[in-house]
């Protein structure tokens, strides 16, 4: 779940706001249990504060990604570990900074009241969301690679309450061999199966619009409060990517976004520097004691450089510490890979932590990089990808960054394939940059870190 920008579903919101309060709730009857609700009262900002630690923690074991828990015993595990680790932090911080502890005996009763109110409430929630009758349902117009495309990413997700009731044909010598929803008729009777079957959202997905476009019938069903809308849209909302396939130019010159202000741009660079300025500072141990690992693990220098494509095609000379063997590279350039034999031990190490990427903080301070953006590339895959791939050239519209949408959600690419699926990710991204989008990514980025994902 995105907390912090305006792709968050209706009920990941409702779940995360519900258990703002919730929580906090539980730690006031804790301290009316133990007879310590006037002081409690009096010191609401360590509630605050132990409320949002929990709920960091519950987002760091997925519980706001209403997709990846699918049962009570899943729920129960991943709440029981949650609370855990949030107590565990919690005890820590309170050592350290005695003045935010809410007192042991509160804190031990809001611990069990947790434990208890948490998987109650998901359970309610759950069985709530899953009534029909509350969820859109949905018609496809289309029965293409597209259309079946959106439809299995409907049918994979949670976060959003679609049910699809069926498609209809453009035409009627579409194929339809190995389709995998209802088919409901042709374009031609959107209208009457709209009334019929009482659809809430109609999803147009034609390859070929010309003649098979049902322009009246789309209509009807507009004026009478039906919602329209292209496959396109649907998909970018649902999964978090631009559905490139098929995608006409014209859907990114004339669709929302891709607006970032001046001010926001601005206020992105200032961030860069001033991060990257503490980050140097706050890292120069780690990074003197990674760099004598490097040195002493085998032959060769500590950094690595390398030429990548930054912003508007410009190049740029990227630092890294250095991961494979000196002689990892002989001739043509090649994508690391699973296992990749060329990587040494720290390199391994350096990897799965992010600590190889450190040095990049000069680049962020340089104006190369900034910290949150699609990946830089190198400009051998860039030529070949951009050859290959529709739109790839448009994710050099940014600045590159060390951390981006597409590493959190998608993890390491090593095929043109792996590009694509990546490609969709970064187009979102610079369609929908804002400052607080930056924030969610580099909180998941976080969480990907201490999961050790996508690291090859």
């Amino acid at each position: 779940m995105q907390v912090f920008n305006r792709h968050v579903s209706g009920k990941g919101l409702t779940v995360f706001s519900f258990e703002t309060i919730l929580i906090s709730a539980l730690m006031l009857v804790a301290a009316r249990a133990n007879g310590s609700l006037d002081s409690a009262l009096a010191a609401l900002w360590k509630i605050g504060l132990a409320t949002a630690v929990f709920e960091l923690c519950f987002y760091y074991n997925d519980l706001y990604d209403l997709t990846v828990v699918h049962s009570r015993s899943e729920l129960l595990t991943r709440v029981m570990r949650a609370a855990g680790t949030g107590a565990i932090a919690l005890g820590i911080l309170s050592i350290v900074v005695p003045a935010v502890s809410v007192g042991h005996g509160i804190f031990v009763t809001s611990l069990w009241l947790l434990l208890i109110a948490i998987p109650l409430w998901r359970m309610a929630f759950d069985g709530l969301t899953r009534d029909r009758r509350l969820e859109q349902r949905v018609l496809i117009v289309g029965t293409g690679p597209i259309a079946r495309l959106v439809a299995r990413q409907i049918n994979a997700q949670h976060d959003f309450g679609y049910h699809i009731v069926g498609c209809v044909t453009e035409s009627s010598d579409a194929d339809t061999d190995g389709l995998d929803m209802p088919l409901l008729g042709t374009a031609a009777d959107v209208s009457l199966l709209v009334l019929r079957h009482q659809i809430d959202r109609v999803v147009v997905s034609l390859s070929d619009r010309r003649g098979h476009l049902p322009i009246k019938e789309l209509l009807r069903a507009k004026l009478s409060g039906v919602r329209i809308e292209d496959a396109a849209t649907t998909y970018e909302r649902i999964s978090g990517k631009i559905l490139t396939d098929g995608l006409a130019p014209s859907w990114l010159i004339f669709s929302d976004g891709f607006q970032a202000s001046r001010g926001t741009r601005v206020v992105k660079r200032f961030v860069d520097i001033v991060l990257a300025a503490i980050g140097l500072v706050v890292a120069a141990p780690l990074m003197l004691l990674t760099a004598i690992a490097v040195w002493l693990d085998s032959p060769g220098p500590v950094l690595y450089r390398q030429v990548r494509v930054g912003e508007n095609d410009r190049l740029f000379t990227l630092c890294k510490f250095r991961s494979m063997r000196r002689d990892a590279e002989r001739g043509k350039p090649i994508w690391a890979t699973n296992n990749d034999n060329r990587v040494t031990r720290v390199g391994r190490v350096i990897r799965l932590t992010r600590l190889d990427e450190l040095p990049q903080l000069l680049n962020v301070l340089r104006g190369d990089m900034s910290f949150v953006g699609p990946r830089p590339e190198r400009p051998y895959f860039v030529q070949r990808l951009a050859a290959d791939i529709p739109f790839y050239a448009e994710r050099h519209a940014v600045k590159p960054g060390i951390t981006g949408w597409a590493q959190v959600k998608y993890g390491y690419g090593s095929s043109v394939e792996d590009a694509m699926e990546k490609l969709r990710y970064d187009l979102y991204y610079i369609k929908h940059l804002s400052i607080g989008f930056d924030l969610t990514i580099v909180i998941d980025t976080v969480k990907v870190i201490l999961c050790a994902r996508g690291a090859q």
